[in-house]
């Protein structure tokens, strides 16, 4: 068993290369930023140490990069003004730097993920971000072998998972003094504008209908190439010809849920989905908009009808295939304040009547494994276990480094997570 230990070394603020101009100050969020309820979406990249580059040259490579870049991503290195808007003063990022009492191999050999944490800036559980908050926050931590776990807690409110793909894209890109860097979009307000908080109070009516008290605890499940096959013969049915890795991941872990929950005597439950609509708009809205330009898919499962695998697979796509082009005018147009409170409303409204909630979210095509910043391509990507006593179902699909299968960080109630991993040992699939 290691005895690791993270000994802080410095913290201090990285600033933009350039000034950020006047006109561009006030940065404000869209309207779809107010429906995240997490201060952070916290992710870990750890780089083994493959090459003759020194650390000290590493560490100088990354903050060099990063000073240019955030004069490109200007919002990042600013301080919370309010809850629409961002003070774009070149304050900084609170850039943390630790040393590692093991090595790199070694850890990730048996990481304990409850002890991940302390490689983020940040420590769970996170407190709700206020004005003068920073937006940014970024912990360098060197293993003894020379190896980097690099620990990221940016605002959710004005990133999702293809925006820090983009950001992160393009520090490497800097790092690498590659030719190919996109630079960002801001233009997620002109998208979505929002003028006052109306989504934020319509979604956290909804939230709290889903957050619950508890013991909860984030276990770890690998589904590796083989796996997500016999899940994908399992699935297929007249509906679905091709069903994907993340539709079968999903709904096998769903199904497992819910005969975990009927022990519990409870019989309904609700999937949701966050659904990325820069590729389910036409034309397709750009990859490099930074924002959440998101929203919720849902699919219920109600005592009257048993569902298999098949089934549910099949619910799951339908759920995600009514946010189209079509949908999303509506979210943008006249209809969109109703659309939007409507579809809320529905998903509160059954979580309130003692429906089980079960929140996926995927991280997979994001690209998070070809990031380099000129020492190597990462060897784990990974989210961070949560301890909290008030907190949601929530789980996060990520690629594995050979991108054919699925990691799922799944955070669950202690007692239903000890009925999911009876049922998945059970199971010859997993």
């Amino acid at each position: 068993m290691i005895n690791m230990e993270v000994k802080l070394i410095s913290t201090e603020m990285i600033q933009p290369s350039s000034p950020t101009p006047n006109h561009l100050r006030n940065f404000n969020l869209c309207l779809l930023d107010q429906l995240i309820p997490a201060p952070y979406a916290p992710i870990l990249l750890f780089y083994p140490n493959l090459d003759d580059i020194k650390v000290h040259e590493k560490s100088a490579l990354l903050k060099k990069s990063l000073v240019d870049t955030l004069s490109r991503f200007y919002p990042l290195a600013g301080r919370f003004k309010d809850e629409l808007t961002i003070d774009c003063n070149d304050q900084g990022v609170n850039y943390v730097t630790t040393k590692v009492n093991c090595h790199l191999i070694a850890f990730l050999n048996e990481p304990k993920l409850e002890s991940m944490d302390q490689f983020l800036p940040c420590q769970p559980p996170f407190k709700v971000l206020a004005a003068g908050d920073y937006v940014t926050n970024i912990q360098i931590n060197i293993f003894e072998c020379g190896g980097i776990a690099i620990g990221l807690c940016i605002a959710h409110k004005i990133l999702d998972g293809v925006g820090l793909s983009t950001f992160l894209k393009y520090w490497a890109g800097l790092a690498c003094s590659s030719n190919e860097v996109q630079l960002p979009n801001l233009m997620a307000n002109y998208f979505f504008p929002a003028e006052d908080l109306w989504l934020r109070d319509t979604s956290m009516t909804m939230w709290s209908s889903i957050f619950k008290k508890g013991n909860f605890i984030t276990r770890r499940f690998v589904f590796n190439a083989t796996a997500i096959n016999n899940l994908k013969t399992m699935s297929t049915s007249s509906h679905i010809k091709h069903p994907t890795k993340v539709e079968v991941v999903s709904s096998f872990i769903w199904k497992c849920s819910i005969a975990a929950s009927k022990q519990k005597n409870c019989s309904n439950s609700l999937l949701t989905h966050i659904v990325n609509l820069r590729k389910r708009a036409a034309p397709a809205l750009a990859e490099n908009i930074l924002g959440n330009l998101l929203w919720l898919s849902s699919a219920k499962n109600t005592a009257k009808h048993e569902m298999g695998l098949p089934d549910l697979v099949n619910q799951v796509r339908k759920s995600i295939s009514r946010i189209d082009d079509h949908y999303i005018k509506k979210l943008r147009g006249d209809e969109g304040f109703n659309l939007m409170r409507k579809s809320l409303k529905e998903i509160g409204d059954f979580c309130s009547k003692g429906a089980d909630h079960y929140g996926f979210t995927s991280w997979c095509k994001f690209g998070f494994y070809d990031i380099d910043f000129g020492f190597g391509k990462p060897i784990w990507i990974s989210s961070i276990s949560s301890r909290c006593s008030f907190f949601m179902n929530l789980i996060i699909l990520m690629e594995t480094k050979c991108v054919d299968g699925i990691e799922a960080w799944v955070t669950l109630d202690e007692e239903e997570m000890n009925m999911l991993v009876v049922l998945k040992l059970m199971s010859r699939l997993v």
